[in-house]
C-alpha cells in the first residue's frame, strides 16, 4: 500500500493518464459488442443476486458508455428488491442515497447525472458501482473523486459493494493508496469474481 507522499502524487498522475485510456477504450467500444458484453454483465448480476439476500440496491446512472444497470434494477424491482440512487450533497464528502423506482421525478447533478429531486436518505444493502478499471486484488479505478471510497467507508452496517466493468478495463494493479476500499465483488462480461483474504476468486 503505498502512503508516501511523493510516490502519491506519481500514482495519482498515473491514474490520471489510465483513467482517460480506458474511458477512450470504452467509448470506442463498437455498438454491437458493447450490447453483446452488457448482456452478459446483465445476466452474472442476475445470477449473483438470485445469491445474495440484499433487500435495498443502490445502483448508478450510466455515464460515458458505462453499464447499464437501469433495466437489471427494473426487473429487481418487480421481484421484490427496492432501489435507491447515489446523490452528491457537497464535495468531499459522502454520498446520500434516494429511493428510485420508475416514474421517480429527477433532478441533474454533476456532469448532467439524474439523481431522485426528494426524497429521504436510506441505507443500501448492496452498491453496484461502476469502476473505470480494476485489478485482481478487488481494487476499483473510479473517476477520482473518491466519493464511493468516502461512502463505503461512512456507512454503517457497511453495503456489500459490487463493482461493475468491462474487461477491457482489468490493470495489473491501480497502485492503491490508504483509502481506497476494495470491492467485495467485481463483475465483467467475462467473469464474476468475490474478493478472498487478498485476492478476487471466480464464482
Amino acid at each position: 500500500m503505498i502512503d508516501d507522499t511523493s510516490e502519491r502524487r506519481a500514482v495519482m498522475a498515473w491514474r490520471r493518464e489510465e483513467r482517460a485510456r480506458l474511458i477512450a477504450a470504452r467509448i470506442a467500444l463498437p455498438v454491437a459488442e458493447h450490447r453483446a458484453s452488457s448482456l452478459k454483465i446483465e445476466m452474472r448480476l442476475e445470477a449473483l443476486f438470485d445469491t445474495l439476500p440484499a433487500k435495498r440496491i443502490g445502483f448508478y446512472w450510466p455515464f460515458r458508455r458505462e453499464f447499464d444497470p437501469v433495466p437489471l434494477m427494473r426487473k429487481l424491482i418487480a421481484a421484490g428488491r427496492d432501489a435507491a440512487l447515489p446523490v452528491v450533497i457537497k464535495k468531499n464528502a459522502s454520498l446520500e442515497f434516494r429511493t428510485w423506482h420508475p416514474g421517480t421525478k429527477m433532478d441533474l447533478g454533476v456532469y448532467d447525472i439524474p439523481y431522485p429531486a426528494a426524497g429521504a436518505a436510506v441505507a443500501p444493502d448492496a452498491l453496484l458501482v461502476a469502476m473505470v478499471g480494476f485489478d485482481r486484488q478487488g481494487y476499483r479505478l473510479g473517476y477520482g473523486g473518491g466519493y464511493y471510497d468516502r461512502s463505503l467507508a461512512a456507512l454503517a452496517p457497511r453495503p456489500l459493494a459490487i463493482g461493475i466493468c468491462f474487461a477491457l478495463g482489468e490493470l495489473a494493479s491501480i497502485q492503491p493508496l490508504p483509502h481506497d476500499i476494495p470491492m467485495d465483488h467485481v463483475v465483467t462480461e467475462s467473469m464474476a469474481a468475490r474478493r478472498g483474504p487478498t485476492r478476487l476468486t471466480n464464482t
